[in-house]
Parts: structure tokens; C-alpha cells; sequence
């Protein structure tokens, strides 16, 4: 009996191992924390490792396959119900404003230099843009040179006559005038200081502070059409964000050169500029000006008065790199002589854009140097990196073609703060 029993226990072994191999070789395993975990065999989770359960046996965790598209991160795709909207094409024209100055005209600048090297004895101009009248004396230099040239020029007058004419016409060229020379004839006595005038009338700039004078000394809101603040009104102002530089007005700030110090001959120490000319200087950011060109009116006005509106038409563009800022300079010149340098301008200049489209800028998330829209597809937002352009009050340009899309209302609404925006273009 005993023998019978043993037989049937170990047949029934036998088929419950058989099923067991049958059932299991049939089943999937998954982890409980990472559904897409799924192998065919036992096993810890790759990810948390957790021990591996059977798939069938893990029923809270099986999707339905309509809505498994929905589950990826925020960071790549967005579920929300904020309206969606369509870009807006076709042409359109703004007025960007941008910043200027009065400045000098720097056609008729006029510039003196020291003829003979020597020692400063005397300086008379204390300050820069001080106004100086053609024919005032500015200063005075010492020159060992000149004083040689004098003891020949006596020497000269005493032994050989024919040669008198080529030493006075020497101490001419060293920048004495003929009344000096006669003087020196007539007494001699040699003059150990050279004085030197002033010729033209305007205002005195030290040579060495042309470049700092003209260096910008502040930051305009005028803005590149890439970026997207400091922006006028739509259809009656456009800027960009990258901002350019306004030149800066002039400043009386002290001469550096000093008495006692030395100057070589030929080096040009004083500028003189003119007051009877002068112009307005706008600065452009490099994007708004490819869209300018010589001839094109400009509507200007003193910042301190809006409605004394003056036109005038762009004489210069002029490529401009300074304080690792690129933009340009365009130069009005003025007709009228009712401005005062160092006074700010506003410029309004119409742009007529034809190509892109446009979107309110909030539908634009900025991501650094990308621009994010949130394009719908079917229940989703979906984060698509684009290509802007011109900003304009609440519009964006956008260059990429995105005529058949449907965008985020608001993209602020959609960038969760705990992770990053994943694109996958």
C-alpha cells in the first residue's frame, strides 16, 4: 500500500514541475516601481532593485495602452487645458526707437600739434572743451633745437648774408612766427619759448581724451530683435533686447598734459572743434541696423521735449565696436544750429517686416540663448525649440515655419520649476 502511495506522490511531482516550467516559461516579470522594466525571467529592477514580480500578478500597474502616451515627464510633454493658438503672418511696420546725442561734427575738427620737441614751460588751457578764438595762445614750449637755430640765424645775419634767408625760413618751419624773427634780428636776443596758437575758433579737446570722450557711457534700451524686453508698441515702437551703447556727450574733465612735461615734435596734442556744425548720433543694435541705409529720414526729439519733433535724413553708418559691445552708428547732420551738444535724442525709425510670424511674446519661452514654444499635438503640449526674430511690444517674430501649428497661449504656464525643458529636435 505504502509502495502505491509513493508512486502517486512522485507522478503528481512530476506533473506539478512540468506545469511550473510550462507556466513560467510563458510569463513576463516587471518591477512594481518601473512598469517599463519587463523581462522574461526573474530578477532585481536594473533601476531601484527591487526583486522582479509576475506581470499578471502586478494588475495595479498594467495601463491601458490609450493613455500610456500621456505618462512621460513634464519636461518633455505637457497635459494642460490652456488655449492653443495659431502664429498670425503677413507684413507689418514698426517704428523702433533707439537713442542719441548732440555731438560736434567731425568734419571740421581741426588739430595742433607741437612743431619742436621740448619741455611744456607754460599751459593756458586748463580743461577740456574749453572755447578757444583763433589766434590765442595756448602755450608755450621750451626747445633746445630752437635756440640753436636761433644762434645760426644770428650767426648768419652777421657773416653771411646769403644764407640769412634759408635760416629764417628753418626757424619758420620750427613754428616761429616772422615778427619773432625780426625781433630776434633786431636785439639779438634768443627766445627759449616757442608759443603755440590756437587756429580756428571752437572748442579745445585734449588729444589723448578724444577716445574716452566719445566712449559710451551708458546703455540704451534699444535692444536687439532676438531678444524680447525693452520693447516700443506694436505698430508705433519696435526694439530689440541686445542693448547698444548711446555715444556719450562731451564732459569737461581737466587737461592731463601739465607743465614741465616733455612733447616730441610732430605729436599732435589738441583737437578744435567747431560749433558752427553739428550732429545727431544714434546707436543701433546690429540687427536693426541691416534695416537702415543713407538717405532714410529719421523723426528725432530732444528727451526733454517731446514735442519739438525734428526730421532729418542718415549722412553715416558706421560699424562700431566698443566695451566688447557690437553695434553701429548712423549720423544726422544738422542744418539748424538750435541744439546743444551733449543733449539726448530720441529716434523713431520705421521698419517694414515681410517675412516670419509673429506670436504674443508670453506664447515664447526663453531657455537661454533657445526659444521655446509648447506646440500642441492631440492632448499634449510638446516644447519645440524655434528661431526668433524682431520683438515688438506683446508680438514676436518667429523665422521658423510655424503656419500650421497650434501653440500654448502662455508657455509661462507650462514650465514646471523642478525640472528642465527636454526638447527632442
Amino acid at each position: 500500500m505504502s509502495l502505491v502511495l509513493f508512486g502517486l506522490a512522485a507522478c503528481k511531482s512530476k506533473t506539478d514541475k512540468n506545469s511550473h516550467a510550462e507556466h513560467k516559461s510563458g510569463q513576463l516579470y516587471t518591477c512594481p516601481m518601473h512598469p517599463q522594466i519587463i523581462q522574461d525571467k526573474p530578477g532585481k529592477c536594473p533601476i531601484c532593485g527591487m526583486d522582479l514580480v509576475l506581470k499578471d500578478a502586478n494588475n495595479e500597474l498594467v495601463m491601458d495602452s490609450t493613455i500610456a502616451r500621456l505618462t512621460k515627464p513634464v519636461n518633455a510633454q505637457v497635459i494642460a487645458t490652456i488655449p492653443a493658438i495659431s502664429p498670425e503672418s503677413g507684413t507689418r511696420i514698426y517704428a523702433s526707437e533707439v537713442n542719441g546725442v548732440i555731438t560736434y561734427d567731425t568734419r571740421n575738427q581741426t588739430s595742433i600739434s607741437s612743431r619742436v620737441g621740448g619741455r611744456v614751460e607754460r599751459l593756458l588751457i586748463k580743461y577740456n572743451y574749453q572755447p578757444v578764438r583763433k589766434g590765442q595762445l595756448i602755450m608755450e614750449v621750451y626747445s633746445p633745437d630752437l635756440a640753436a637755430a636761433q644762434r645760426e640765424l644770428l650767426y648768419v645775419a652777421h657773416n653771411s648774408q646769403d644764407m640769412l634767408a634759408g635760416a629764417r625760413q628753418r626757424l619758420q618751419l620750427l613754428g616761429m612766427q616772422p615778427a619773432q624773427i625780426d625781433q630776434v634780428l633786431k636785439t639779438g636776443n634768443i627766445l627759449y619759448r616757442i608759443p603755440v596758437y590756437s587756429n580756428s575758433d571752437g572748442y579745445i579737446l585734449e588729444k589723448s581724451s578724444v577716445n574716452t570722450a566719445t566712449a559710451p557711457s551708458a546703455m540704451t534700451p534699444s535692444a536687439s530683435p532676438a531678444a524680447g524686453d525693452g520693447m516700443g508698441g506694436m505698430g508705433a515702437s519696435a526694439s530689440g533686447s541686445a542693448a547698444a551703447p548711446a555715444p556719450a556727450s562731451p564732459a569737461a574733465t581737466p587737461v592731463l598734459l601739465r607743465e614741465g612735461q616733455y612733447v616730441s615734435a610732430g605729436q599732435s596734442l589738441f583737437t578744435i572743434y567747431q560749433a558752427k556744425a553739428l550732429v545727431a548720433e544714434f546707436a543701433f543694435p546690429s540687427q536693426l541696423a541691416a534695416r537702415i541705409k543713407l538717405g532714410q529720414q529719421l523723426l528725432f526729439f530732444p528727451t526733454s521735449d517731446d514735442n519739438a519733433m525734428q526730421s532729418g535724413n542718415i549722412g553715416l553708418i558706421e560699424p562700431v565696436f566698443r566695451e566688447g559691445v557690437n553695434f553701429t552708428l548712423a549720423r544726422v547732420y544738422l542744418k539748424d544750429n538750435n541744439f546743444q551738444v551733449g543733449q539726448l535724442l530720441y529716434a523713431n525709425v520705421p521698419v517694414v517686416y515681410t517675412e516670419g510670424w509673429w506670436l504674443p511674446k508670453k506664447a515664447v519661452w526663453r531657455l537661454g540663448n533657445k526659444s521655446i514654444v509648447f506646440r500642441k499635438e492631440k492632448d499634449v503640449y510638446v516644447p519645440v525649440v524655434v528661431e526668433t526674430g524682431i520683438v515688438a511690444k506683446d508680438m514676436i517674430q518667429v523665422n521658423t515655419n510655424i503656419g500650421d501649428w497650434k501653440v500654448a497661449s502662455n508657455a509661462s504656464y507650462l514650465v514646471d520649476s523642478e525640472s528642465f525643458i527636454k526638447t527632442n529636435n
